[in-house]
């Protein structure tokens, strides 16, 4: 029984990565000239490409503005939905209702929302008397437009996590620290907090993992633009594999973001996981 899931996972998962790898030895062939063994110049040509180093500093910050504040909404309303207030299932539903539309279907509602004059982001500036602004077109807000998009798609995905974690959180000791005199922020930052660790562990290393591997919601909204301001790692992957037809220098893209993933992980894992508790 375990031979087809590990089959599959070496098919999909293994066998692609390290034909990448391969690939990024090598030159672009094309019908009249074979490729052939380049050695280290597509690596060379990531050291010297300016584009690249934009769209890492563009990644950076999506992934430090997005993570933070999707892992702090999440917490929070998983802790306004396990409360016993009424209408906590419907908020639950509502919380949880972004996470089940598919992302280029997102993406074209904010689109909507975000269009300059019809738009309602617009409507609203203009109710209180400022002037309508294209969210998406302008280089200063482009990320940032992007990245509250995802911070409201994930926040409902990650509620669902830290709302299991919060109910496996034994009564007992938050009973223990109230009969101490611990208030209600005591009792969760020095009781139910250390407990949600391993949670946020995990939401963390794949909130992560989503900052680098976002590729629709850029090529519906902005395709990068403008001049770049909102390209990410990923698209910029597929544009340079798909559009350029530059299969030797997409391998190479690809070698570097599964190396950084990797070595992100590990020291996000590594940093969370040295006060983790674990039952």
């Amino acid at each position: 029984m375990l031979g087809i899931p590990c089959s599959l996972l070496v098919a999909f998962t293994h066998y692609p990565a390290i034909q990448a790898l391969i690939n990024s030895f090598w030159n672009n062939g094309s019908s009249r000239r074979p490729s052939r063994f380049s050695g280290v110049e597509n690596y060379q040509a990531l050291m010297e490409d300016d584009r690249l180093a934009q769209i890492m500093i563009n990644s950076t910050i999506y992934a430090l503005g997005t993570i933070p504040l999707a892992i702090g909404l999440s917490i929070g309303m998983a802790l306004l939905v396990n409360s016993r207030f009424p209408g906590t299932t419907l908020m639950r539903l509502s919380f949880f209702l972004p996470t089940m539309l598919p992302m280029i279907a997102v993406a074209n509602i904010w689109l909507f929302f975000y269009a300059p004059g019809i738009g309602l982001a617009s409507q609203i500036l203009e109710a209180f008397g400022l002037p309508s602004i294209n969210f998406l077109g302008r280089t200063d807000t482009a990320l940032a437009s992007m990245m509250f998009v995802a911070v409201w798609k994930e926040a409902g995905l990650f509620m669902i996590f830290y709302l299991a974690a919060l109910q496996s959180v034994p009564t007992n000791l938050k009973d223990a620290a109230k009969l101490e005199g611990a208030s209600a922020v005591r009792v969760f930052w020095d009781v139910v907090m250390p407990l949600l660790r391993p949670t946020t562990i995990f939401v963390a290393v794949n909130a992560l993992i989503n900052a680098f591997r976002l590729v629709d919601h850029v090529i519906v909204m902005t395709k990068g633009g403008p001049n770049n301001s909102s390209a990410l790692l990923l698209y910029y992957i597929y544009e340079v594999t798909f559009r350029q037809r530059d299969f030797a220098y997409g391998a190479t893209l690809t070698v570097l973001m599964v190396c950084l993933l990797g070595l992100l992980a590990i020291v996000q894992y590594w940093v969370l996981n040295r006060k983790a508790h674990y039952q």
